[in-house]
């Protein structure tokens, strides 16, 4: 069984769809990765996936007990992130 299902997904801002009919399944042990150009859809496909941005239409299926909130997103910049005083690299040398 599939741990993730996206069945016919349309997704978007204000109702206005920037991918349509999306349909793929993720398998336990998938890796998977999306790319695509800037603006493409790729952080809105995630957002919605981990419900973070609504559903246009379609479907997301989680299976085997998976829950929306285990599933990884990591953007590439956050708020915290322009404030926070300290490096990756300082974080890991203090320990």
């Amino acid at each position: 069984m599939a741990q993730l299902t996206c069945k016919n997904l349309s997704i978007g801002y204000d109702s206005k769809i920037i991918l349509n009919n999306i349909n793929f399944e993720v398998n336990s042990g998938d890796y998977i990765c999306i790319v695509g150009e800037n603006g493409s859809g790729k952080s809105t496909l995630m957002k919605t996936i981990i419900g973070l941005q609504p559903i246009i239409s379609g479907k997301v299926f989680t299976g085997d007990g998976l829950k929306f909130n285990e599933i990884g997103y990591m953007p590439q910049q956050t708020a915290i992130q322009k404030d926070f005083p300290a490096s990756v690299r300082e974080i890991v040398i203090s320990g």
